[in-house]
């Protein structure tokens, strides 16, 4: 089979069929206004995705709550934002009805912007601090992404993505260093009682079984206590409670987890694949073809860190450039059950339309992501967030940007 022929099978997803194995990563644009609904040059991007063909696309990090978020002009879901959010899916349905759009839920928690809100913490890491959440809190929270998770349905969303990753609130919870002793703290048992029940009472408020519900997670986040360590106070990966977490998702009604990997504020080289070390992009390779051995085959499995293969020219060693472009690349996992989808990123600003040229032969058309991270300085400097390479109002964006707030010489700044 060619890579062309595996790339585009469809996969059940659920109930539900995606119509190639590509999934477009939820990438935050800062696009919004102080109403969190999309806005026009939000639409267009997500409505020019589903043109490129893509089989899933995840909607970016869309917020619970305005008390407590680390954009200023990020997208928010509650009540009030039900009417926009529903004409916003209706206009990318529109695009494409057949590709599958799901709304990735989150809370900030720690990494909260205290310029313009409220930063709390299940248990304060060095450097990061926050107001102590309460367990009242956390009840109000989870009660905030239930209505968030009913918003989308409503508003034609095809599921819903709960985000167990990157250093937001969910990740926070689950990791060793939340060694807390109350409610959702200490114990496995307690740190995972915020997305067990999570879980459980968003497919008991929504029977719909093709409504998906899915999680990204955070196989390992790289520091002393952080998810995927051996404990509070150490950085060395253990799998064990990753792997159990997503049969526990699994269990509870998940039908896809989005393998991913660090905490942008902290290790950002792990999440997003640096172009100065290019092999880093194999562990995600190996953390996902870990959780596509712990759970059913019917439960789908996104691999990420697909954009650093590029066209080939990525810097790899030891390996032929037809053998390690993304393409074909890509497919050879799909073939030897790494996992079942791939993910795209930073790729899918630079070429929001690459499934559709594959599609139609005109892979030589494709234009790759060069790894410059000018899209992760544009999103850290809480500027509108495109591809400064391949679109002119991104490149201008950069230009004003590092005129009005500075040049940000290392992008984990």
């Amino acid at each position: 089979m060619s890579y062309k022929d595996t790339l585009l099978q469809p996969i059940k997803v659920g109930p539900r069929v995606a119509p190639n194995r590509f999934f477009i990563q939820a990438m935050e644009c800062n696009m919004e206004d102080e109403t969190g609904n999309p806005s026009e040059q939000t639409t267009e991007r997500y409505c020019e995705l589903a043109r490129g063909g893509a089989g899933m696309i995840t909607l970016e990090a869309i917020t619970v709550t305005r008390e407590s978020r680390a954009r200023d002009n990020q997208l928010a879901i509650m009540p009030q934002n039900e009417k926009p959010l529903t004409k916003f899916v209706e206009r990318v349905h529109e695009a494409n009805p057949d590709t599958l759009f799901v709304f990735q839920l989150t809370h900030s928690g720690e990494i909260s912007n205290p310029n313009f809100s409220r930063r709390v913490t299940p248990n304060p890491l060095p450097g990061y601090g926050g107001d102590l959440l309460t367990e009242d809190d956390v009840d109000r929270i989870m009660d905030s992404y239930v209505t968030a998770a009913k918003i989308a349905y409503n508003a034609g969303a095809d599921g819903i993505d709960l985000k167990l990753c990157h250093g937001y609130l969910g990740s926070q919870m689950i990791r060793p260093h939340n060694n807390r002793d109350w409610k959702y703290g200490g114990s496995w048992e307690n740190r995972t009682r915020f997305p067990y029940e999570l879980m459980e009472r968003i497919r008991k408020e929504i029977p719909d079984k093709n409504f998906l519900i899915g999680s990204k997670v955070s196989a390992w986040e790289g520091f002393p206590g952080g998810f995927g360590t051996e404990g509070p106070g150490s950085p060395i990966m253990d799998l064990t409670e990753p792997i159990k977490l997503i049969q526990g998702l699994e269990e509870r009604g998940a039908s896809y987890i989005v393998q991913s990997a660090g905490s942008p504020s902290i290790t950002v080289s792990l999440t997003q694949v640096d172009k100065n070390i290019p092999y880093y992009a194999y562990m995600h390779q190996y953390w996902a073809k870990e959780f596509k051995k712990a759970v059913k085959p019917e439960t789908v499995i996104i691999g990420s860190n697909f954009s650093p293969f590029r066209n080939g020219k990525n810097g790899l060693c030891a390996v032929t450039e037809e053998e390690s472009n993304l393409l074909n690349y890509g497919a050879w996992c799909l073939e030897n059950d790494v996992c079942d989808m791939i993910a795209l990123g930073r790729q899918s600003f630079a070429d929001p339309y690459l499934p559709k040229k594959l599609a139609e032969g005109k892979e030589d058309e494709i234009k790759y992501c060069m790894l410059c991270d000018k899209c992760l300085e544009l999103l850290i400097q809480q500027s509108k967030v495109g591809c400064v390479v391949h679109e002119k109002w991104a490149h201008e964006e950069l230009v004003k940007t590092r005129k009005e707030k500075g040049f940000l010489k290392q992008k984990h700044t």
